[in-house]
């Protein structure tokens, strides 16, 4: 036998009601649609369910059996298609995988992890390497929230632009350039250089816009993380790129003085991705309100 399941709220409604008229304003239908329900119940149960007294219609012994069970299965149904307000994301406790490019480490998660504290405190994070950008890291659920430089990938995926960055130069305070009013593209090119690159390549979009210039740089060295190369360049003379506004705290506590670029760079985009999976789920709607916020605050304090 096939089973309909709008039977159920159907035969509900005529239960509590033990009116045609009543059960089918409740379900916002016709009598006569209701009253051929009525009978296809019947036909299901093999039983006669509400027969007249009088005016009235009036429960069977059947009918009094099912009643209670039947509110209860249209109860739970009707849960299942509801907004899932059980858990307030201020309150639960949850662990984020997050991915988060170098560059924003040491600059935004505090940010993050102090904000959290206070509007939700029970969600700890959990960053993972950058190396998961070559997998299908959020489809395979390895991470929950992708922040930094959103490259194209599956098209599925959720992605938002939180802020666009200028990138500048940082140098220690008596560093040469540090000195000169005007930064030259043939200045910059003449000082040593550190490169930030986790697979260990010297040249990039510096470089280029060097060479239309007739200019090349010397990089003596090439880190894997942005930290490492502001350390460096606290140390030594040479000249490290970082975001000038996301990196402003860094780049203030460490006491390296920063100028513009003189070439015509790109900027840069930094945002945040999510799969599809996660979107309408309330804690981590909460999280990318966060982060949303938090991003918008350090760019427009710097």
């Amino acid at each position: 036998m096939d089973y309909d399941l709008n039977l159920i709220e159907a035969l509900d409604a005529l239960l509590t009601e033990s009116s045609v008229t009543k059960a089918a304003a409740r379900l916002h239908t016709s009598a006569p649609a209701m009253g051929r329900t009525l009978a296809r119940l019947r036909r299901a149960f093999d039983d006669p369910l509400l027969v007249r007294a009088g005016r009235d219609l009036v429960p069977t012994p059947r009918a009094l059996e099912l009643r209670s069970e039947v509110h209860a299965v249209t109860a739970r149904a009707r849960a299942l298609f509801s907004p899932s307000n059980a858990v307030d994301p201020r309150t639960a406790v949850r662990m984020f995988d997050l991915q988060v490019t170098d560059m924003l480490s040491t600059t935004f998660i505090p940010s993050l992890i102090d904000d959290l504290r206070s509007q939700a405190p029970g969600i700890s994070l959990r960053l993972r390497p950058e190396n998961l950008e070559d997998t299908p890291a959020l489809r395979e659920g390895l991470v929950d929230l992708e922040i930094g430089t959103i490259r194209a990938g599956d098209p599925e995926i959720h992605s938002e632009t939180l802020v666009t960055e200028t990138l500048v130069g940082a140098v220690r305070p008596d560093h040469p350039l540090a000195r000169v009013k005007t930064v030259t593209p043939r200045r910059f090119a003449a000082a040593d250089h550190i490169a930030v690159s986790r697979r260990g390549r010297a040249h990039g979009p510096i470089d280029e816009r060097l060479a239309d210039l007739g200019l090349s740089r010397r990089v003596l060295t090439v880190v894997p993380s942005f930290a490492s190369a502001l350390y460096l360049a606290r140390e030594t003379d040479v000249v490290c790129v970082a975001p000038a506004r996301l990196g402003r705290s860094m780049l203030d506590t460490l006491g390296l003085r920063t100028f513009p670029i003189p070439l015509a760079l790109p900027d840069i985009a930094i945002g945040m991705a999510w799969h599809p999976r996660n979107h309408h789920d309330r804690t981590h709607e909460l999280l990318r309100a966060r982060t949303r916020h938090i991003m918008a605050t350090l760019a427009a304090s710097s």
